[in-house]
Formats: structure tokens, C-alpha cells, sequence
């Protein structure tokens, strides 16, 4: 999965988009599980700033990512329109589930090739590997996100650990 995550869209495809800071990203809907309403965390010991904690989905505990700290925004207060959008990721050579934490859901997009331009080379505030493209929505963009680039780049034992597990 992760080669093709990497390239601009080759045909039409649906996204889940989402808020974080005002900012709209979207992951691949093949990629989501469900949406959670924001609950319980419980915060793990030395871990990243980016990893939120963990929480209890039907007795799975899965790791609970912050998507706003990964990309080095502020993070937002949590709101009743805060969730947890549960996706399944590849780290290694392991499927893993775990949540995102965003400040609100938007609605599902779908896009043609046509309507994604390749991701920024320079001047974005979050690193164009996290980005699959960038979707045209009149005159906006949706930042299409890289979900394996994303999770590779963390490094992280706990989510190592926990596909590792599973």
C-alpha cells in the first residue's frame, strides 16, 4: 500500500476529510475504519508529544495519534466535535490499527486525477512526504495525507510495538 500512497492519484478517489486548526486534511476512506467520539485516554509514560495515548475500542486498546502535534500545529481545545477517525496503517511490514485525533470530521471527497496537484516542494509548514497531494476544492486545497510516510517517519516504539503485537 504504501507505493501507491506515494503517488499523485492515478484514478477517481474517495477521501474522509477532517479539520485540525482550521486546515483541511483527508486520508484515503479505503483507509478508515470508523469515527469515535472523543473519550477516554489514557496517557502513556515517555512517550512523544504526537502520541495522545491509548483508548479502549470494544476491548482492543489501540494508540491514539495527535495529528496536530505530529505536524507541529497548536492543538485545539477538545470540543464536541472532536473524534477519533480509526484507520488502518502500514508500519514495516505490519498492518496496525490506531486512532487520529482531529478536531472535527468534515464530509467524504471524492477527487479525479484532474483535481490533485502534487504535493509542494518547498514552503509548507508540514513535510511534503506527509502529503499524497493536494486536492482543489474551488479555490482551497485539501491536504491529501500520506498515512504510512507519516507514521514511518515517527520512528515510534510504542506504534512498532503495538503492530508488532497485533
Amino acid at each position: 500500500m504504501a507505493k501507491t500512497e506515494t503517488e499523485v492519484l492515478k484514478v477517481k478517489s474517495r477521501f474522509l476529510s477532517f479539520f485540525l486548526n482550521d486546515e483541511e486534511f483527508a486520508v484515503d476512506i479505503l483507509r478508515v475504519r470508523e469515527i469515535i467520539p472523543y473519550d477516554t485516554i489514557t496517557t502513556l509514560p515517555n512517550s512523544p508529544p504526537y502520541i495522545r495515548g491509548v483508548t479502549n475500542l470494544r476491548g482492543s486498546v489501540i494508540p491514539v495519534f495527535d495529528l496536530a502535534k505530529r505536524f507541529d500545529l497548536p492543538g485545539a481545545a477538545i470540543s464536541k466535535r472532536t473524534c477519533i477517525v480509526v484507520v488502518e496503517a502500514e508500519i514495516g511490514q505490519d498492518q496496525t490499527i490506531l486512532g487520529l485525533l482531529v478536531d472535527a470530521v468534515s464530509q467524504v471527497r471524492e477527487f479525479t486525477p484532474d483535481q490533485v496537484d502534487p504535493p509542494p516542494s518547498f514552503g509548507a509548514s508540514l513535510q511534503a512526504d506527509f502529503l499524497r497531494g493536494m486536492g482543489k476544492v474551488g479555490s482551497k486545497f485539501v491536504m491529501l495525507l500520506n498515512l504510512d510516510a507519516i507514521l514511518l517517519k515517527s520512528q515510534n516504539p510504542i506504534l512498532e510495538s503495538h503492530a508488532n503485537a497485533g
